[in-house]
């Protein structure tokens, strides 16, 4: 109870502050509602299939709780952005979700591969999700440079906010960048822990209030 009573907490402190980003960015066509109940796809990663701690305290298994979503963890550890665009279609054929977690790329960057196939293919897997129907939140990934090795900072990969540009998307900043760079909140160098994952559900729920995807609780 105390642990649903924090994360409660820390998700009214997060929606104040996504709503005040939203306000100071350019104008994007209002996303619609999506319903309690409602599935929603989670597409990534480790990061997504929440490695470092338990399938409960993954970032999606947490996000459910605080939006009422049925969410479908799709994370695959050690895919690439080409990998999970290929396992994409299938999946929309069998949840038909009404709302995609785009969040990947993160191996991409780790084993340098060209950037611009990673922006391709970050790119037609968010435009092939709204052709299937559904809505895209887009979950910006940092990256990995030698000064955040030295300052233990990180700050998202400009591609994301790029794609989210021109696709007018809503576009979750620097979540993973905040989770880890927080020593506390990592259970590795490239992993989140129990409190991370929690951590980055909140916020990307403080994101969906501000883009108009998740009431205002």
């Amino acid at each position: 109870m105390c642990n649903d009573r924090r994360r409660l907490l820390g998700f009214f402190t997060l929606v104040g502050a996504a709503a005040l980003t939203a306000s100071c960015s350019r104008a994007r066509p209002r996303a619609e509602p999506v319903a309690a109940g409602a599935t929603v796809l989670a597409l990534g990663d480790s990061l997504t299939f929440g490695t470092g701690a338990t399938p409960d305290t993954s970032y999606p298994a947490v996000l459910a709780g605080l939006t009422g979503w049925r969410i479908v963890n799709a994370g695959v550890p050690g895919d690439s952005a080409a990998q999970a665009l290929e396992r994409l279609p299938a999946l929309l054929q069998e949840h038909v979700p009404a709302l995609v977690l785009v969040g990947i790329g993160g191996n991409d960057f780790l084993r340098r591969l060209p950037e611009a196939d990673t922006r391709a293919h970050v790119r037609s897997t968010c435009e092939l999700s709204r052709a299937a129907g559904a809505q895209v939140l887009l979950l910006a990934i940092p990256r990995p440079s030698m000064a955040a090795a030295f300052t233990g900072s990180l700050t998202d990969h400009p591609l994301y906010g790029e794609i989210a540009e021109a696709l007018k998307l809503p576009l979750q900043r620097q979540g993973w960048a905040e989770v880890l760079a927080d020593e506390s909140l990592r259970s590795d160098q490239i992993h989140a822990n129990a409190k991370g994952y929690a951590r980055f559900a909140q916020s990307v729920a403080a994101t969906a209030v501000a883009a108009g995807l998740l009431r205002r609780p």
